[in-house]
């Protein structure tokens, strides 16, 4: 009987255990389920952000705006080695031109040209500390775009795709679309058909 009664105050316990349980869960099953909600609709606003980054093509905005950064690199690099090439001119000239002239007040000036000259050259040197610094942002934006490719492919490209995408949000300047990317801008021979 002693066994009995063991086992049936075990089952007892548990009984009473589990409808306590029953009883206290509800707080429990409420916060779960507020919970499960949160996650639900931050998955789909998620959902939505991936969707935005990814209309179009995949990678499109980010190689975008790569673009538009080789393109400054490039530009950049064009008119400093112009501008150095044409101060390297100018510095020759101003040189010849002091050892002719036998004037003090022309060679004080001579020399003044070649200070302004040779520090305008360094001036210069902006050029490689800017491509080094874009050449950074490239880089960062060249990891965020992995990281947005491969969430999208965890997500499933075709659910992704078919999200809806959010109104766009004009900027200051919603008609700013220039300068175009070699390639893509009209000619100036094209231009001037226009006007003929």
């Amino acid at each position: 009987m002693g066994d009995k009664r063991r086992r049936g105050s075990t089952a007892f316990r548990f009984l009473m255990s589990s409808k306590r349980s029953t009883v206290t869960a509800a707080p429990y099953d409420k916060r779960l389920k507020f919970e499960i909600l949160n996650l639900s609709q931050y998955i789909e606003r998620f959902r939505a952000e991936i969707a935005r980054l990814n209309k179009g093509a995949p990678d499109a905005n980010f190689k975008n705006m790569s673009d538009h950064l080789d393109a400054i690199i490039a530009h950049t690099d064009s008119a400093t080695h112009e501008i150095l090439k044409n101060l390297e001119e100018i510095s020759d000239l101003v040189g010849r031109l002091q050892t002719k002239t036998k004037d003090a007040e022309a060679a004080a000036l001579c020399d003044k040209a070649m200070e302004k000259t040779t520090s305008a050259m360094e001036a210069c040197t902006f050029q490689d500390i800017t491509g080094q610094r874009v050449t950074k942002i490239i880089r960062s934006m060249q990891f965020v775009e992995e990281r947005v490719v491969a969430m999208v492919e965890l997500m499933g490209r075709d659910s992704v795709e078919r999200e809806p995408l959010p109104a766009a949000k004009l900027g200051k300047d919603p008609l700013l679309n220039g300068p175009q990317l070699p390639g893509n801008a009209i000619s100036q021979d094209d231009i001037d058909k226009l006007f003929a």
